[in-house]
């Protein structure tokens, strides 16, 4: 069983389902795996925490789900749903194939449980581990009980930081994989899997009020990768998201979109629903109908390498 998993909640939908698109449309072999998104909404358990204390770096935080993140703890969500067998991808849905994930899904582990970028020295960890794609074998995991772990951070057993980065899991069960399969914001030749990670530049969202929490160090004159845990706390960021350095990530999301609408995976209707709640930006059907295709999108790439 080989399965792409997509995590996400309602604000994040059209991405994910943009994410869904592109693992088939840029695989050579889209037959020889399935892909499913994992849906906050039909867990809702999660809504009962809301308001609730929980422990996040070094200290309590309050969960809240009116925050654009509440389903990241769903990445650790598909041995269990894989009944902890085979393998699985799972990724953001903000993750948009550009390469073959079904590559990924073939990778090596070399005899470890899961596949993830190194991004050492990221909020000041040499070995820390970026786990918004990461390539899993199920049957190694049968420890992932999100449930569980999901109590303990309200029982101020488990910090939500150590456990998105895999802190608690065994170092040697973790292989570094090529970045390329997780490339921040950076759209290349090379690129395998393009994240739009920085949430603020985030293509589809230009214009909107930003609906995120970020880290700001209690000291004031130490930024919060140079302040101790204890002393970091967590705000909604003030303003609007803005438009993203790269106009030609831009163009591919949307080019990206009017494939999923000519296909039915998406629907104006829907388009024109996310942008009312504010989850998608308010010109979104202009930029659908005015960008270039995929393949010229990825094409002026190799012109310009040539």
């Amino acid at each position: 069983m080989r399965t792409v998993f997509i995590h996400t909640n309602e604000k994040q939908m059209i991405g994910a389902l943009v994410s869904a698109h592109s693992m088939k449309r840029n695989s050579r072999r889209p037959e020889s795996f399935e892909v499913k998104i994992i849906r906050l909404e039909d867990y809702p358990w999660y809504a009962e925490y809301n308001g609730r204390k929980y422990l996040r770096e070094g200290r309590a935080h309050t969960w809240d789900m009116s925050d654009l993140q509440t389903f990241t703890t769903l990445r650790f969500m598909p041995p269990e749903l894989m009944g902890y067998q085979g393998r699985a991808v799972v990724t953001d849905p903000d993750v948009f194939a550009v390469g073959d994930v079904a590559d990924l899904l073939d990778r090596d582990l070399e005899g470890k449980a899961i596949g993830a970028k190194l991004r050492a020295g990221h909020k000041g960890y040499a070995d820390y581990i970026a786990t918004s794609v990461m390539l899993l074998d199920c049957a190694k995991l049968k420890h992932w009980q999100v449930r569980a772990w999901f109590d303990e951070m309200f029982e101020m057993k488990r910090d939500y930081e150590i456990w998105m980065r895999l802190g608690y899991e065994n170092r040697d069960s973790i292989l570094a994989i090529e970045p390329e399969w997780n490339d921040f914001d950076r759209l290349t030749l090379a690129t395998k899997m393009l994240h739009n990670t920085k949430r603020r530049t985030q293509p589809w969202k230009k214009g909107l009020p930003v609906d995120f929490t970020v880290r700001k160090s209690l000291l004031g004159f130490l930024p919060p990768n140079w302040t101790p845990e204890g002393l970091i706390k967590r705000v909604r960021q003030p303003g609007a998201y803005v438009s993203h350095p790269d106009p030609r990530q831009e163009q591919f999301f949307f080019a990206l979109v009017r494939e999923c609408l000519d296909n039915g995976t998406i629907t104006t209707a829907m388009v024109e629903e996310h942008m009312a709640k504010n989850h998608v930006r308010a010109d979104a059907m202009a930029l659908i109908r005015s960008v270039p295709s995929v393949d010229q999108v990825l094409g002026s790439l190799r012109a310009e390498a040539a």
